[in-house]
């Protein structure tokens, strides 16, 4: 049986991670939560909310995108530095590569960051709904309105556009750089095979698609939006198309959240009403990791051993909680 250390936030939940040993939470209102065993401290790092968060690609930092224009890192210990800064602008997209580059978008406009400070501008005729990296980090690939988007970096190329209609709202890149999936404003997955911008629909689902998560080789992709865990198989060169996807743990309540185990053919669901359950693909065993809490699952992680996971609410209830009891 799992063991829980839970408490309440004071404000929604937008991401978690570990950070070294602390468990960080990104809140709405600009504020950081870490907890570290017994130590817990709160902290401002944005002047207002924040928009966005994601881990940094070495698990040193959570980093936060805000209203306030701001970029920030904040660390194990709790410190936070400035990375990017684009005052009026609400960066509500943020996305990490290799080499510690960061994307982010407001409007119309995304940019990259180089770990040398150097900026790269890719404005755009619509507003950008997502940003990713290509995993060797040289192309960022963008989702707006009627496409998704492929930019060289540094190098000179033109774009490539993959055009679908609809209003694409968040972007990944599969592990292995194969594939590209929006998600959009419809209940509905897209995707392209890179290599030759083959189309691939994922649909049938009853909600708005808000989470994702890549299983930890790349075979499966884990995704919110219906009243199970959709996991749509990558795992030929034609990805999920002509395939079923599995269905994990029916309910009837909606997922909200999903986050595959680094390692293991696991994932954490999210739903709703608060619960959290533990799924294995090969065989649908659960394991209850949470009771229902009331509150939908907004924020999902775990540590890099894969024995930890934080969660976050809706209405800020938060914790971790430990699969090795």
């Amino acid at each position: 049986m799992a063991t829980v250390d839970s408490w309440s936030l004071e404000s929604y939940v937008v991401a978690t991670a570990f950070v070294g040993e602390a468990a960080l939470f990104a809140c709405g209102d600009g504020t950081i939560e870490r907890r570290e065993g017994i130590r817990a401290d709160r902290s401002v790092v944005h002047d207002g909310g924040i928009l966005a968060a994601v881990a940094s690609a070495d698990g040193k930092a959570l980093l936060t995108g805000g209203d306030d224009g701001r970029v920030m890192a904040t660390g194990a210990e709790g410190a936070s530095t400035l990375l990017f800064e684009k005052p009026g602008k609400w960066l509500d997209q943020l996305a990490v590569g290799p080499q510690g580059a960061i994307a982010c978008a407001a409007g119309r406009t995304a940019w990259v960051r180089l770990a040398d400070g150097t900026i790269v501008e890719f404005p755009h005729d619509k507003a950008v709904g997502g940003v990713a990296f290509l995993p060797k980090g040289l192309r960022l690939a963008t989702a707006t309105t009627d496409m998704a988007r492929l930019h060289w970096i540094t190098a000179k190329g033109t774009p490539v556009d993959l055009p679908w209609k609809g209003a694409h709202t968040g972007v990944v890149i599969s592990p292995d750089g194969r594939f590209l999936v929006t998600t959009m404003q419809e209940p509905a997955l897209h995707g392209w095979r890179i290599d030759d911008a083959k189309n691939m629909r994922m649909t049938g689902y009853p909600a708005k698609v808000k989470s994702v998560s890549w299983s930890a080789k790349g075979r499966f992709l884990a995704t919110a939006g219906a009243n199970a865990a959709i996991l749509w198989p990558f795992l030929s060169k034609d990805g999920p198309m002509g395939k079923a996807p599995l269905q994990l743990s029916v309910r009837e309540q909606l997922v909200s959240r999903v986050a595959c185990h680094p390692s293991e053919d696991v994932v954490a669901i999210g739903w709703d009403d608060g619960m959290i359950l533990g799924v294995r693909f090969g065989d649908s065993a659960e394991a209850l990791l949470l009771a229902s809490q009331g509150s939908p699952v907004s924020a999902l992680a775990w540590d890099r051993a894969g024995v930890r996971l934080a969660y976050g609410c809706e209405n800020g209830a938060a914790g971790v909680i430990d699969i090795r009891a």
